[in-house]
């Protein structure tokens, strides 16, 4: 979205306050938001007060390699409290020594559910853990996995270096089993430094300084940390991409440790009963056919769940995962292009998904809370999420596979108004980090595209879109590649005249773009309907008021009356999708179809749902 510069202040909304029945009494209220640590939070979301040093985020964080299943894993958390000290960058980590303040993992340290709520550039956290002696037993290793640390993160077991990695959205893991003692509890510290926007990395939406649609950073550890024991050669990932023919996956895997000439065997089930299966060598692609296929999409989620075994002298390595069958791609329908899922034209009707949370802000307080956001999306009639400028944990992948909502997958963008001072090194690394995106996610069946670049934001140049379409396009064939959303706004303006979608922004719109001889067409945000909602708003941030209504009947009219021309104008247009901004407030916007404590529901969901689903089908038939 672009920036407005202009703030006022907007009216109340008592009828909206008065529709949700907020009969609390104050001392309830303030239960609510108070912290596991006696902290107040600024605003409070319904899970706030339920999370607590012993149930930090304790769902297993990757489902789809689980070991040996995702209901019965075998791992060991690391999620809870840590100890936590904020340092400069010439303080070296020491080792043996506790450090005196306390942080709650995976919660990013400005938030308030960390404990800490505040920023530091640099900061290194200490825990010991005393691992189960199953872990090591018969040759097995011992794996220290995180989900994501912002921004550099060097990870030391026992005083020796086990990892180091820098980028800060995808996961990492390092072999730990070296560097553990026979017995006793083992020490892990983490040094992080976490510049923000204060260097030219990936930072998204976070600023230091956040104001206007830039929002608080979000560093260090804020995703899942956990250990698991594998076999000395053992699988890392597990990809499945359905066939052109949508009767068979094809399978491939990635292996760690000594996985040299190990055997890959899996196994297909649909509804508990085998399906297919495929064995060979763990390094080269497979054919996975499925018996009697039935396809993925938002009307009907129905994901193939699959056994793996990785065998090599005598050693097995046992997995689960999952899958739908779907396939995306471009085709002429009626003359122009269109995007077709399994074959078939598709609208994708999107809300802008930005990922934030007052309590836990990069983080969910709580899986519940994840899959809020995805559910309410679905709800309201939408069949697609644009997950706007931020990588999720794993998880919310996976809700999104299973509740049937596509994704499309927005790169963290660069700070952006730097396009003319980045470096060559600073564009190698946001090359390297896209690609090492892509290679994470290219195995989850909701994203059905990835798009690089917003607005220019961090495009050093208008050929620049075409050269990262053509470098994940060829990492990831088998999706849409949108090289610039918003290619008339803001930064750097120009077609690239790449990828696989034309996309324009216009507010409030809708945009109406045709598709072009080698494109589809949408409009990649519009909208942006302002409602201020007294008592479940950000504290102390200026309010973003372009769209503003003065109510709720007329905000649900506002966007009905947006949909209708989408509805009555898009099909003789040829368009393939629109996204709406967007699903919740955050902080300074108030454009969401909730607050953005997730309290109160803005918008009458039946008419949006009613509109949205018009909206859908007058595509479809056209």
């Amino acid at each position: 979205m672009t920036n407005r510069t202009k703030v006022m202040k907007l009216g109340t909304c008592m009828g909206i306050l008065l529709a949700a029945g907020m009969t609390m009494t104050a001392r309830a209220a303030k239960d609510e938001t108070r912290v596991w640590n006696g902290m107040t939070a600024p605003l409070a979301t319904p899970w706030t007060s339920k999370v607590s040093p012993k149930n930090a985020l304790p769902e297993y964080p990757r489902p789809q390699l689980a070991r040996p299943s995702l209901d019965h894993p075998r791992w060991l958390s690391l999620n809870g409290l840590w100890e936590f000290a904020a340092t400069d960058a010439r303080t070296e980590p020491s080792f043996g020594h506790p450090l005196k303040n306390k942080v709650l993992v995976p919660y990013p340290i400005e938030s308030v559910l960390s404990g800490v709520q505040k920023h530091s550039d640099f900061m290194v956290y200490r825990r010991t853990v005393d691992i189960p002696s199953d872990f090591t037993a018969h040759g097995q290793h011992v794996m220290l996995n995180f989900g994501a640390v912002a921004q550099e993160a060097t990870v030391y077991v026992n005083g020796k270096q086990v990892a180091k990695h820098t980028d800060g959205y995808t996961s990492f893991a390092a072999d730990i089993t070296a560097a553990l003692k026979p017995k006793g509890p083992q020490e892990i510290v983490v040094a992080v430094h976490a510049p923000v926007d204060g260097a030219n990395v990936m930072v998204g939406k976070q600023r230091l300084k956040p104001e206007g649609i830039f929002y608080t950073a979000a560093s260090g550890i804020w995703q899942s940390v956990w250990l698991e024991p594998v076999a000395a050669a053992s699988l890392a990932q597990l990809n499945f991409t359905a066939m052109p023919s949508l009767d068979a996956f094809t399978v491939t895997a990635k292996t760690q440790g000594d996985a040299d000439d190990a055997t890959l065997r899996v196994t297909a089930y649909a509804d508990g009963k085998p399906v297919g299966e495929a064995s060979g060598p763990a390094g080269k692609p497979m054919r996975l056919a499925i018996a009697q296929p039935r396809l993925w999409s938002p009307t009907d989620p129905f994901l193939y769940t699959f056994k793996a075994t990785l065998e090599k002298g005598g050693q097995r390595d046992e997995v689960t995962s999952y899958a739908g069958l779907r396939t995306v791609a471009l085709a002429k329908v009626g003359g122009v292009n269109r995007i077709v899922l399994n074959g078939k034209p598709t609208f994708l009707l999107a809300t802008l998904d930005q990922g934030y949370w007052p309590d836990g802000l990069h983080t969910a307080p709580t899986d519940a809370a994840l899959k809020f956001d995805i559910q309410k999306t679905k709800d309201f009639g939408f069949n697609t999420i644009r997950k706007h400028i931020k990588v999720e944990p794993a998880r919310w992948y996976y809700w999104a596979d299973r509740l049937g909502l596509m994704v499309w997958q927005d790169m963290p963008a660069l700070p952006n108004g730097r396009n003319d001072q980045l470096s060559d090194a600073d564009k190698a690394r946001f090359r390297a980090d896209v690609s090492a995106i892509v290679e994470q996610l290219k195995g989850e069946t909701s994203i059905i595209g990835w798009i690089p670049f917003n607005e220019g934001w961090g495009q050093w140049s208008i050929p620049a879109a075409a050269e990262l379409a053509k470098q994940i396009k060829e990492l990831d064939p088998s999706r849409l590649v949108n090289a610039r959303s918003g290619l008339n706004c803001c930064d750097t303006k120009g077609d690239p005249h790449a990828g696989d979608v034309y996309d324009v922004h216009d507010y409030q719109g809708p945009g109406l773009p045709s598709p072009d001889a080698t494109r589809a067409s949408m409009d990649g945000e519009h909208g942006g309907l302002t409602l201020n909602v007294p008592g479940h708003v950000w504290p102390n941030s200026a309010i973003n008021p372009y769209g503003a209504v003065k109510d709720a009947t007329a905000l649900t009219d506002g966007y009905v009356a947006n949909t209708a021309v989408l509805r009555d104008k898009g099909p003789a247009k040829g368009m393939s999708g629109a996204v709406y901004t967007q699903i919740t407030d955050v902080e300074g916007e108030h454009n969401g179809l909730y607050t953005y404590d997730r309290k109160i529901e803005k918008m009458d969901e039946a008419k949006v749902r009613a509109i949205n689903e018009a909206t859908i089908r007058a595509f479809e038939a056209r």
